[in-house]
């Protein structure tokens, strides 16, 4: 990820970490961790008092938490100030709006939005039927992620529904990247991982149909439809319904040996 060198550089997607120039400015105590990266998933948009609030202290404020978070936020721009050249204030990078506190978004970069970029762009190509380029422009997105997003920062109401969502979107863009190199023949190379990410998310309908389609292609009819078995089972006793529609469709596919399977692949939402 390019990151112009007066701006900060925030990553997320992995160990939180903040850095202004080639200077560290990560905080280390844990709720300026927190409010700078609410900021930061937001940067460009005021987060308001009461949202970081919410975040930090959730149902039970102090009666102080105003002052307490004016507090905080004086903190992370003096760590900022020993970052800034001496003509710069801290203040133009986290500036304090009425109903709360705004990092300027001409002034920080962060690899969620260069991953969302990424991501973008490798939709497009696949949907424009630029399967090689889909794939590497997902995977570039992809290996922007270094673990977990924010694993190291306690997580509290707000954080952890956007880290979920990161992670969403994280496993959608994983199947596409999957679906393209499915398109461009690569079956074989997937079953390894396939076989993994189905293991590991025994309900996750894309990543079944996934791997049944690269077994099939792979000569491996039999173990296509076991994954089907193992598909149907999960969803039966944890949730008492079946595999969707198009599960089914490609089972049936599969014991008639459709010659539609050997061609093409694209995810379906």
């Amino acid at each position: 990820m390019y990151v112009d060198p007066g701006c900060m550089s925030i990553h997320i997607l992995g160990p939180f970490s903040a850095d202004l120039g080639s200077q560290s400015v990560t905080p280390s105590a844990t709720k300026q961790r927190q409010i700078l990266a609410l900021l930061a998933l937001n940067s460009g948009r005021v987060v308001t008092v009461s949202m970081l609030a919410e975040e930090i202290w959730g149902d039970d404020p102090p009666r102080s938490s105003g002052t307490t978070l004016q507090t905080y936020v004086m903190q992370l721009r003096n760590r900022f100030s020993k970052a800034l050249p001496a003509d710069r204030d801290a203040r133009q990078l986290l500036t304090t709006r009425h109903s709360g506190y705004l990092l300027e978004a001409g002034a920080c970069q962060t690899d969620v939005e260069e991953f969302e970029r990424l991501a973008r762009a490798g939709r497009s190509a696949a949907e424009g039927g630029d399967q090689r380029t889909a794939s590497e422009l997902l995977c570039g997105a992809l290996a922007l992620w270094r673990g977990p997003a924010m694993v190291d920062v306690h997580l509290g109401r707000i954080l952890e529904l956007e880290a979920a969502a990161l992670e969403e979107t994280r496993l959608g863009v994983l199947e596409r990247r999957l679906a393209a190199d499915l398109a461009l023949g690569r079956h074989a190379d997937l079953l390894g991982e396939l076989t993994l990410l189905t293991a590991k998310n025994p309900m996750n309908e894309n990543f079944c149909e996934l791997l049944m389609t690269a077994l099939y292609r792979s000569g491996h009819v039999g173990r296509a439809l076991d994954a089907f078995q193992r598909l149907r089972g999960v969803l039966s006793a944890e949730l008492g319904v079946d595999p969707c529609p198009r599960l089914q469709r490609l089972q049936q596919a599969v014991l008639s040996g459709d010659p539609s399977l050997e061609h093409g692949f694209s995810v379906r939402s």
